[in-house]
């Protein structure tokens, strides 16, 4: 008997701690404007479960970061990216977002990708609702370091668009 009652504490504590280890939904972003290319460099956390929940949705079948096929994971996750981010330097514009690849790490992802711009710019729009339809209570963390300046911006429900200058 003292020995049940020994592990129930042990037990609760785990599965707080188990609840509370993904008790919140966030993204971080990190953008860097290359002058001499003329783009935007972007690397993308997110973690692993939340990704594949959006992406699986509507879906017949779950999707895997890890098992699903190849070409098939990386179609959707351009399709979400693309959807959920846009790029701008005027009203209106949506420059293109494109996928370089991703990479593993522990429960999350870094996703790496690359918008060209037509010329220098000073400044730009962006739309950041990743996962926002999945998770209401999403936050994305973005951070800025262009014109030898970084900001920190975040984009969640309500606050969805942002300009950013430099």
């Amino acid at each position: 008997m003292s020995r049940k009652l020994f592990l129930l504490p042990i037990l609760l504590l785990a599965s707080t701690l188990l609840a509370w280890a993904h008790a919140y939904h966030a993204s971080i972003m990190d953008v860097r404007y290359n002058p001499q290319k003329q783009q935007l460099e972007i690397a993308l956390k997110v973690f692993t479960d939340d990704f594949e929940t959006a992406l699986s949705a509507g879906r017949p079948m779950a999707i895997s970061l890890d098992q699903s096929p190849k070409p098939l994971v990386t179609q959707l996750i351009t399709d979400l990216l693309r959807k959920s981010l846009a790029f701008g330097t005027k009203p209106g514009e949506v420059l293109p977002l494109q996928l370089l690849g991703m990479q593993k790490e522990s429960d999350a992802h870094w996703l790496y990708c690359t918008v060209k711009l037509a010329k220098p710019v000073t400044g730009l729009s962006l739309r950041h609702s990743l996962l926002l339809p999945t998770f209401p209570d999403q936050m994305n963390i973005v951070n800025v370091e262009a014109g030898g300046k970084k900001q920190s911006l975040l984009f969640r429900d309500g606050e969805q668009e942002q300009k950013i200058s430099w």
